[in-house]
């Protein structure tokens, strides 16, 4: 990941959702506090784009958001400046970013509370900003393969068998949770309704606004379900390089323990 302290980035982190699918584990403690390794997966994520130069960070939350600002505080552990948003009622995934347009800066980042990636965030903002045709949203993509167990038929309209395909797969590409923004995609989100990013592109694409990825070929690994969160697990521990940053390991005497924040709320 390509260091730039000299750089003044903003990104935004979703870290409100509830973490319904990985539930025992997220009753009493939100998501991005997870620990991966020995650290919770958000402070991860903190610590990488500090090293990439976002030295400006809207964390929105809800789901135990005391908890996370507990934790987190206003960033000066991890040189970082942290503001929060609050979300009284769940306004989705996108819903969220309407109500900071007034603090965000023409371009930006936006990324889900919960992945794991050694995406270079300051080139992949960069390559949004410099994109020829200018976008005005552009989506880290991974490609994943989707593997069917079962024999799959394709049958015409009269129920005649076509072609029989014994266990087949899927080549899929998915979006990474990673987003890079210009300020005016802001405009397609309605004020104080709930909308998630799939309807944000959809409403994108058909007003005619242009709408790019950036295919992501490294690592990449989301903690949304039971499976996934010991995936992540294995992967922190097999590339140690990647995902520890110094100024979070620096910040750590000062810092409290997540256990000790679970039980003083």
């Amino acid at each position: 990941m390509t260091e730039s302290p000299e750089r003044t980035r903003t990104a935004v982190i979703l870290a409100g959702g509830k973490g319904t699918r990985l539930r025992p584990y997220t009753t009493s403690f939100p998501k991005p506090l997870m620990p991966v390794g020995d650290q919770p997966i958000l402070e991860i994520l903190v610590g990488q784009l500090a090293r990439a130069g976002y030295n400006r960070l809207f964390f929105g939350v809800g789901h135990l958001a005391e908890l996370i600002r507990a934790y987190f505080g206003d960033g000066a552990r991890w040189d970082v400046q942290i503001e929060y948003a609050y979300e009284d009622e769940p306004l989705g995934t996108a819903g969220p970013l309407r109500a900071l347009a007034d603090r965000l800066p023409p371009h930006f980042l936006v990324c889900n509370g919960d992945i794991l990636s050694d995406v270079d965030y300051g080139r992949f903002l960069d390559d949004h900003i410099t994109g020829d045709p200018p976008r005005l949203l552009t989506i880290s993509t991974h490609r994943r393969v989707l593997h069917s167990e079962y024999g799959v038929l394709e049958c015409a309209a009269d129920g005649l068998v076509q072609d029989y395909i014994e266990k087949p797969t899927y080549p899929l590409c998915v979006s990474e949770g990673i987003y890079a923004f210009s300020k005016s995609a802001l405009d397609w989100i309605p004020p104080d309704q709930r909308i998630d990013f799939p309807d944000l592109v959809m409403r994108l694409l058909r007003s005619g606004e242009p709408v790019a990825t950036s295919e992501h070929t490294g690592l990449w690994l989301d903690i949304g379900r039971p499976d996934d969160y010991e995936k992540a697990q294995e992967l922190r521990a097999q590339h140690p390089e990647v995902f520890a940053s110094e100024r979070a390991d620096d910040a750590r005497a000062g810092r409290p323990r997540t256990e000790e924040i679970a039980l003083r709320h």
